[in-house]
């Protein structure tokens, strides 16, 4: 604030000067009385509203933290507002009418220009701190092989990022294979649930991304044991390890399933209601995290939309992407419930929230839930196959009602009030890339395992606990945390 108003006071006395000097007859005591009725008589006074503009505009709070561009683009509009409203104000004032156009034309240019490059000059230096600390310390992300993870990882490197990656790889290792070369990655195959690799990967690390889950409730109700150690005990037990290791972050995948079935808009401070498996897993992680909370230690929920969209590693086990591909193949679907409500989000949306919360000040999002998507993506069943039959138009769509009433609409306006997050891929954007995937012969059967978590587990198995350290650390904290106090310490240690 105290640099706008500097800038907004030099503005005023550069284009009085303009207006002045060309004048050199003019005495001193003439340039007093300019000074004295315009200046201190009327911009000074004035320029208060710069500050009251700049505030409502979100300047100094919630808009900080905002992209390049939106923040440049909103500082530019609220000046330009607040300068009119001073225009308007002193062209009113008896003794101003003899300012000429052009000293308010420059006022204008330099004050405009003025308070949207500080803001770029802040960016500037914040983007240089970022890029050293990029050199110093690696980003851990658990589950980094997987559907969303093996986005993250690559937005990271992009980014410049040195990026370490767990993963147990169940699902194989296709999705990372591209950038295992990359200089900047290092790659830790071992078990979210074995205290050793977690402790291990943990090393050297401020920031660790925690993806890791059996995803979806039919793939966690086939096994409700091992849902519960990978969903849940993992992640209390790498809660301590993190703390043991001095991790400054700690950004948790959750749910909007955590809602469950509601009428109203969903907050993050509206009340969880999960009915699954999955969902309670969620809910407990969470409750774990934040419980966890320190000066030092600053974890970050974030509850995802319902995602779709194609990544290195397919999944086709969500309803637009299995949607997309039966229509593509069978020029059938099966809507069941069609007015049932989701949020959905695409999953390079997903990712770069990922990476949003890592590049905002912990004081803002440590401790802090995150509704992610975009309130223009809630639609029903029904309007998610409309858009199907918009691409493909052979598509005949069969409606079915059955017991599953679960229908909810979630508000996202914290995560764009406070950071600025908006998604960039619409529903459309998501089925045309799988067409595309489908006619370049990147898949060819939606109905391949792999594409499934439910279906690969089911022919493959659930993935084991083979250490028996970890399987004692994953039964005790699979529990109630009142029940294994001090488990994790004195475990950790022996380890």
């Amino acid at each position: 604030m105290t640099a706008d108003l500097a800038i907004v006071q030099v503005s005023i006395f550069l284009a009085m000067a303009a207006v002045f000097v060309p004048f050199p007859g003019r005495s001193a005591a003439e340039g007093l009385y300019f000074l004295r009725s315009y200046y201190l008589g009327v911009l000074f006074p004035l320029s208060i509203l710069f500050s009251i503009v700049n505030s409502l505009a979100g300047l100094y709070t919630r808009v900080r933290n905002w992209a390049t561009s939106p923040c440049l683009w909103r500082a530019a509009s609220s000046a330009t507002i607040a300068f009119v409203l001073v225009f308007m104000i002193a062209s009113r004032c008896p003794h101003f009418e003899g300012f000429p156009l052009r000293g308010w034309m420059i006022f204008a240019v330099l004050a405009v220009l003025g308070t949207a490059g500080i803001r770029l000059l802040k960016h500037l230096l914040f983007e240089h701190e970022v890029q050293s600390r990029m050199g110093e310390e690696a980003v851990l992300v658990v589950g980094g092989a997987g559907y969303i993870g093996s986005i993250v990882a690559r937005k990271l490197l992009k980014k410049g990022y040195r990026v370490r990656i767990l993963d147990s790889l169940i699902y194989g290792s296709s999705a990372i294979d591209e950038i295992l070369t990359n200089p900047r990655l290092e790659f830790v195959r071992g078990d979210c649930r074995n205290i050793q690799d977690v402790v291990k990967a943990m090393k050297d690390v401020r920031s660790v991304v925690h993806l890791a889950a059996i995803v979806g409730d039919p793939a966690c109700d086939r096994d409700h044991k091992t849902a519960l150690q990978i969903n849940y005990a993992a992640t209390r037990m790498m809660i301590e390890i993190a703390k043991g290791e001095r991790v400054r972050r700690f950004v948790f995948a959750s749910s909007c399933s955590v809602y469950g079935a509601s009428e109203e808009v969903m907050t993050e401070t509206s009340q969880p209601h999960p009915i699954s498996v999955y969902a309670e897993t969620k809910v407990d992680s969470e409750d774990a995290l934040l419980a966890a909370a320190t000066e030092t230690f600053h974890p970050t929920v974030l509850r995802f939309a319902t995602i779709f969209g194609l990544s290195p590693r397919p999944r086709f086990d969500l309803v637009v992407n299995l949607l997309t591909a039966k229509a593509r193949q069978e020029k059938l679907v099966t809507i069941f419930n069609g007015e049932q409500w989701r949020p959905f989000l695409h999953v390079s949306d997903a990712a770069s929230a990922v990476v949003k919360m890592l590049e905002t000040p912990v004081r803002i999002v440590g401790g802090q839930v995150y509704n992610v998507g975009d309130s223009r993506l809630n639609y029903t069943l029904t309007q998610i196959a409309d858009k199907i039959r918009q691409v493909f138009p052979e598509t005949r769509v069969e409606h079915v009602d059955n017991s599953d009433r679960r229908s909810y609409r979630v508000s996202f306006a914290k995560i764009q009030g406070q950071l600025g997050f908006t998604c960039s891929k619409t529903i459309e954007d998501g089925i045309l890339e799988l067409k595309a995937a489908f006619e370049q012969g990147a898949i060819l059967d939606y109905r391949y395992p792999l594409y499934s978590n439910l279906k690969y587990l089911q022919q493959h198995g659930s993935p084991l606990q083979t250490d028996e350290l970890g399987e004692q650390v994953m039964a005790a904290l699979a529990q109630k945390p009142s029940m294994n106090e001090g488990v994790v310490e004195s475990l950790s240690a022996s380890a």
